[in-house]
């Protein structure tokens, strides 16, 4: 049986500005529950997908990218079962990054650098080679841009009546106008409300919800037609619309390249 994560002896250990470790999640439970860190956590897919939720948002972490995580934010995570994740951690101060949950750019020296790390003793020291390459790891980490992969979510009982609907169902294609008379209120009013909770429209909050849900499961191992049907699309070739214009590729070369 899969077990759970001893977190406080991953990331509370050593003192150091970070530390990285790499997780089978074959070995783990999928679902990580609440908690949080005392040093910011980038969470970095090798292969399969993590889901991260905090108070304000949903992230979505595909190969080539990562989610970091500041210090002292409670958060929980879903993982697919073929994920294969590496966890570096962050001294508080030790670099300049994100203030907020973000989903970011994980160049391929990035990527390889973090992997060494995990690799190596984690009681180096500031000045021996792998002190330098954290040094260097730092610097660029904080140079990597955000991606355009968050979900806003919002405690609006309303808005979270609607979010949980459509997570549980994606594939509902109730319009606007729909949902309003089913949380009796007025499209004007919903609508207002909707941007006013996520900074969304309706329309590009489900976009949104549809494209996180299908970087998951397409990193999950779900094929473009499957994934098509869960969310609702009229045919794969829809979808792949969808997915070029949001990322600039279709899924099949954004998971290649």
């Amino acid at each position: 049986m899969p077990r759970s994560c001893d977190w406080n002896f991953f990331h509370e250990r050593l003192d150091r500005p970070a530390v990285a470790v790499r997780l089978d999640f074959t070995d783990y439970e999928a679902e990580v529950p609440q908690h949080q860190h005392r040093q910011g956590q980038l969470i970095l897919a090798l292969h399969g997908a993590v889901t991260c939720k905090a108070a304000d948002g949903l992230w979505v972490v595909p190969p080539n990218c990562g989610v970091w995580i500041p210090g002292g934010v409670l958060h929980s995570n879903q993982v697919t079962a073929n994920a294969r994740l590496t966890y570096l951690f962050v001294e508080p101060g030790a670099a300049t990054l994100p203030k907020k949950c973000s989903t970011i750019y994980v160049s391929p020296m990035l990527r390889e650098m973090i992997l060494r790390l995990a690799d190596v003793d984690a009681s180096y020291s500031a000045n021996d080679h792998v002190g330098r390459l954290v040094t260097v790891l730092l610097d660029e980490l904080a140079l990597m841009p955000k991606e355009g992969l968050e979900l806003p979510v919002s405690n609006h009982p309303k808005i979270s009546l609607i979010t949980a609907a459509l997570t549980a169902n994606p594939n509902d294609r109730r319009t606007l106008g729909e949902w309003a008379s089913h949380i009796a209120m007025s499209e004007r009013s919903l609508k207002r409300l909707m941007v006013q909770e996520t900074g969304l429209t309706f329309g590009g909050w489900r976009r949104q919800l549809h494209l996180v849900i299908a970087l998951r499961e397409l990193a999950g191992g779900a094929t473009v037609q499957n994934v098509s049907g869960l969310l609702g699309y009229e045919s794969p070739t829809a979808f792949i619309l969808m997915f070029k214009k949001a990322l600039g590729s279709t899924p099949t070369r954004y998971f290649t390249q």
